[in-house]
């Protein structure tokens, strides 16, 4: 996949994409099932803050030329099955290894939204605005927790390297969070590997 688009870090390095990062992934990076570093102290006061009894479901990171982007986890209620998806919360939360600009994490996450089929001009101003207020930079041990709750939509958290934690923001649209986290769990994502590392080698769902 070639993108005219391009990811800058906060050291002006220039990185060519193709799949959002959370918030957004490279899509000539190789993802591979590893398991990633050791959760830290703080991890699971994240996941109880966002969804209480939360469980892992899969993992994965992200590599470019043997690099590592981020650390992906998606978790969920004891018991779901990826064939739940899109009725059922569930928590996606990425580990940075590398630092990225919000601003550009927002323009390239729409960009992957429109991959699942056309937006309106209104949700899109919509959408990206709301974005840019949340998303903040990010760099190596910042984690970005975001909950999706299909009835209601999405609340993102941030864990800086220090372990302080905040609330990025909220985006109370069903449709956002739909194809917001459809970047990573939908049919159409541009990175099926991660996806199947999320969910699972044998899963075929399809959504929206």
């Amino acid at each position: 996949m070639s993108c005219s688009t391009r990811w800058s870090n906060r050291n002006g390095l220039g990185w060519g994409i193709g799949v959002a990062c959370l918030v957004v992934a490279p899509a000539w990076a190789n993802v591979s099932g590893e398991t990633p570093p050791p959760a830290s102290g703080s991890r699971a006061t994240d996941q109880a803050e966002l969804l209480p009894g939360a469980v892992s479901v899969g993992r994965g990171t992200l590599r470019f030329l043997g690099f590592a982007i981020y650390d992906a986890q998606l978790l969920a209620p004891p018991g779901w099955r990826a064939e739940a998806l899109g009725r059922a919360p569930l928590v996606l939360e990425l580990t940075y290894r590398r630092a990225f600009r919000g601003a550009d994490i927002a323009r390239r996450s729409l960009e992957e939204m429109r991959r699942a089929g056309p937006i309106s001009a209104s949700d899109e101003a919509a959408w990206l605005a709301a974005m840019q207020r949340i998303f903040p930079d990010v760099g190596p041990g910042d984690r970005i927790a975001g909950l999706w709750q299909p009835a209601v939509g999405a609340r993102f958290v941030l864990t800086d390297a220090n372990g302080r934690r905040r609330l990025l923001g909220e985006v109370a649209d069903v449709r956002f969070a739909e194809r917001f986290f459809g970047i990573w769990l939908a049919a159409s994502t541009s990175e099926p590997e991660l996806r199947r590392a999320l969910l699972g080698p044998e899963v075929a769902v399809t959504m929206p």
